[in-house]
C-alpha cells in the first residue's frame, strides 16, 4: 500500500504527565508504521494525503476481550436482556416463537441472579415441547433450555439451568442444532462495526473455530481488524504441533497472529459460580456457597506450564477473589507470561501481587454497569472490591481494557466511559475511589503505546473531539466520553472506517 501523510491533527497525549499538544502535525505511516511525526512533511510522489481538518489523533484501540463468532450471531439472537423474572422471560419467548413457529429460538441476554426464582425447564417446555429453545445468559456461563434443546445437545435431563464446563461444551454443537452459524460476512460486518468505533484489533476467545478456519474466513473478507486468536486446552495439542507461539503469524491471515491459552478457572457472579474467599450472602440455596475453581490447582499449573513451555501466553479467567489468587500464585510457580482476565473481586494484596508479577490486568469495565445490583445482591460485603481499577493502576498494573462482547457491546468508549464515571444511571458512582481519569482509561485501551510516534504501529484513530476535554464532574466526562465522535479508522496505514460518507 502506498505511503500515507494525514496533515494536522493534534496528538492525544497518553502519558501520566504529558501536557497537552499546542499546536497540529502530521503524521507519516509507511509499511505499516508510523515512520515520522511532525510539522510541515512533505509527501512523495506516490504518497496518499488525508487533511484532518484540525482533528485528534489517537493510536487505534484494542479489546483485550471478544467471543467474536457470538458476537456475530447476536442480530440473530433474541435480546432477553431487559427481562426480570421467569414470568417476563418466557411470556417474550413465546412472543416470538408464535411469530416463527418452524424456527429453533436462541436468546441472549437475561441475568437471572436476582430473579426471585430460579427458572426451570418445565415453563420452557409448557411454551414449546417440539421446538429448541436456547436461552443463554447474559454472562454466557449458563443456558436456560427446553427438553427437546436438552436432548438435541445430548445433555441430561433435569429441571435447573445448564452452567459452566458443561455448557461450553455444549455451545460447540449449538450451530448444528439451530440450523445457524456466523458466516465471514457476518464476522466482517461485526469487525465494521468496530472499526467505526475505533477498534482496530481484537483477542478472539470464541470457544469453537481454529487457525484453519481463520484462514477461510480471512480469504471470504473478514479481514478488516488485526486479531489474537486464543485457544482453550481442547485444542491445544493442535496449536503446538503446528508450532504455533504467542505471537506468530496465523496461516493465509495478513493481520492475524496466535494470541494465548484461554483457561477458564472459576465462574460468574450472575451464574454464581465465581470462586470467592467468603460466602455468597445467598449461599443457603447453593451447593457451592463460595462458588468454584474449575480445575485443581494441580491441573490449573500443568496446564499452565505446558502453554508456557511452548511458547504460549496464558490468559486466566478469575473473577472471584479466591481464582485471581489462585492465578496469581500459578503464575509464579510455573513462570507463566500473560493475563488475568476480568479480575472484577480482588484484594488489596492481591493487586500488588498482579503487579509484581508483571502479567496483565484484562478487565471490562463496562461489566460494572450491568454487575451493580447483582453484586449489591450476591456480594453486598465486598461490593468496595469490585472492578478495583484505582489498585491496580496506582501498583503498577498494566491494564488492557475489554468487552467481553457479546456479554457487554463491543464499544471502547462505553468501557472507557465506564472506568471514568461508575454508573449506568442516575445514581451516584459506585465507589469512585476506584475510578480512572479519561487518560488513564483511553491509555488502557490502545494495547500499551502511549501518545502516537515513530515506531508505532499504523494504526491510527481520528476523533471529532479531545478525549482528554475537561466538561464537568465524571458524570459530564462519561457521558462525553461515550458520545465520543470517531471520525476516520486506519489499520496498517489503511482506511477501515471511512472518514467522510
Amino acid at each position: 500500500m502506498d505511503p500515507l501523510l494525514i496533515r494536522n491533527v493534534f496528538l492525544v497525549p497518553l502519558g501520566r504527565d504529558e501536557p497537552a499538544a499546542t499546536h497540529p502535525v502530521d503524521i507519516h505511516i509507511e509499511d505499516g508504521r508510523v515512520t515520522e511525526v511532525g510539522r510541515g512533511l512533505p509527501p512523495d510522489a506516490d504518497t496518499r494525503v488525508h487533511d484532518a481538518d484540525g482533528r485528534w489523533i489517537i493510536p487505534g484501540l484494542w479489546d483485550h476481550h471478544v467471543h467474536l463468532g457470538q458476537v456475530a450471531m447476536t442480530n440473530v439472537r433474541l435480546d432477553l436482556s431487559t427481562t426480570r423474572s421467569p414470568e417476563e422471560a418466557t411470556h417474550i419467548v413465546a412472543e416470538r416463537l408464535a411469530m416463527r413457529p418452524d424456527t429453533p429460538l436462541v436468546a441472549f441476554g437475561h441475568r437471572s441472579a436476582t430473579w426471585h426464582r430460579e427458572p426451570t425447564v418445565a415453563e420452557l417446555d409448557a411454551v414449546s415441547e417440539t421446538m429448541p429453545i436456547i436461552l443463554i445468559s447474559g454472562d454466557a456461563h449458563h443456558a436456560w433450555l427446553n427438553s427437546v434443546a436438552l436432548r438435541s445437545l445430548g445433555l441430561a435431563e433435569r429441571e435447573d439451568v445448564v452452567r459452566e464446563a458443561e455448557w461450553f461444551a455444549a455451545y460447540a454443537d449449538l450451530e448444528t442444532v439451530v440450523g445457524q452459524e456466523a458466516t465471514p460476512e457476518t464476522y466482517r460486518r461485526a469487525q465494521a462495526d468496530a472499526a467505526a468505533k475505533g477498534i482496530v484489533g481484537v483477542v478472539d476467545f470464541e470457544f469453537s473455530g481454529g487457525a484453519d478456519e481463520w484462514a477461510g474466513r480471512w480469504a471470504d473478507g473478514a479481514d478488516l481488524l488485526r486479531l489474537r486468536m486464543a485457544t482453550y486446552a481442547e485444542g491445544l495439542d493442535s496449536v503446538i504441533n503446528r508450532g504455533l507461539r504467542t505471537g506468530d503469524p496465523l496461516p493465509g491471515c495478513e493481520f492475524a497472529t496466535m494470541g494465548p491459552l484461554k483457561i477458564i478457572s472459576d465462574g460468574s457472579l450472575n451464574t454464581r459460580t465465581a470462586w470467592c474467599c467468603d460466602p455468597y450472602a445467598d449461599s443457603g440455596d447453593l451447593m457451592f456457597p463460595k462458588g468454584y475453581a474449575n480445575q485443581t490447582s494441580h491441573d490449573l499449573r500443568m496446564l499452565m506450564l505446558r502453554a508456557h513451555q511452548n511458547g504460549l501466553e496464558v490468559a486466566v479467567h478469575a473473577i472471584g477473589d479466591a481464582a485471581v489468587r489462585e492465578a496469581l500464585d500459578s503464575f509464579d510457580v510455573t513462570g507463566a507470561h500473560g493475563s488475568i482476565e476480568h479480575a472484577q473481586l480482588i484484594q488489596e494484596a492481591d493487586a500488588r501481587h498482579l503487579a509484581a508479577t508483571g502479567v496483565r490486568g484484562s478487565v471490562q469495565p463496562a461489566h460494572l454497569l450491568d454487575d451493580r445490583d447483582v453484586t449489591e445482591y450476591c456480594w453486598p460485603d465486598r461490593m468496595d472490591r469490585c472492578f478495583a481499577l484505582r489498585w491496580m493502576y496506582d501498583a503498577g498494573v498494566p491494564l488492557r481494557f475489554g468487552s467481553d462482547a457479546p456479554v457487554a457491546p463491543l464499544d471502547p468508549w462505553l468501557a472507557i466511559g465506564a472506568a471514568v464515571h461508575r454508573s449506568g444511571d442516575a445514581r451516584e458512582p459506585w465507589n469512585p475511589g476506584q475510578s480512572l481519569t479519561a487518560r488513564e482509561a483511553l491509555a488502557a485501551s490502545t494495547d500499551g503505546w502511549g501518545t502516537l510516534a515513530a515506531g508505532h504501529p499504523g494504526d491510527v484513530v481520528l476523533l471529532d473531539s479531545d478525549p482528554l476535554a475537561a466538561v464537568g464532574d465524571s458524570a459530564a466526562t462519561g457521558g462525553y466520553l461515550r458520545s465520543m465522535g470517531v471520525a476516520a479508522t486506519y489499520s496498517h496505514g489503511r482506511l477501515i472506517a471511512p472518514l467522510w460518507d
